[in-house]
């Protein structure tokens, strides 16, 4: 089974106190390289992310490139060709996403790219427009 990981649930992997840290976690944890995949982008939005936290949360550029060697450790990471990227942001237009959920219907494309079994997110309310085929591949932890 392939587990397909949104930045979503990369994020809180890292963050003790988050709400989400232990399930997201223990999720991550639990992959492999083999089983489990995330977007090369969500390496880019995972170091935006932890570089401007707020107060103690906030890490370094060097600290985050060690959370980043773990995820690429752990995980394969999926990247779309230029075509592909393409055809995902006229099929998002065309579906009438706007905005900065570009970014999700990217790394949706990229988790059908994977033929992931599952695809772990926090972020159901966007994932949900991308049709049917990641519909029924999004799982709550």
């Amino acid at each position: 089974m392939t587990t397909f990981f949104d930045t979503s649930v990369l994020i809180p992997a890292f963050i003790e106190d988050h709400e989400h840290h232990e399930r997201s976690l223990r999720a991550f944890v639990e992959a492999g390289k083999k089983s489990g995949c995330c977007a090369a982008h969500s390496l880019a939005e995972v170091y935006s992310t932890m570089t401007r936290l707020p107060g103690r949360n906030r890490l370094s550029g060097e600290q985050v490139m060690l959370l980043l060697e773990n995820i690429r450790e752990r995980l394969t990471l999926v990247a779309l060709s230029g075509d592909e990227y393409h055809k995902a942001i006229n099929e998002a237009a065309q579906a009438g996403v706007v905005g900065g959920t570009i970014y999700d219907a990217l790394i949706a494309r990229c988790a059908l790219k994977a033929k992931a079994d599952v695809i772990y997110t926090w972020n159901f309310r966007h994932f949900e427009q991308f049709g049917p085929e990641v519909v029924k591949r999004l799982k709550r932890l």
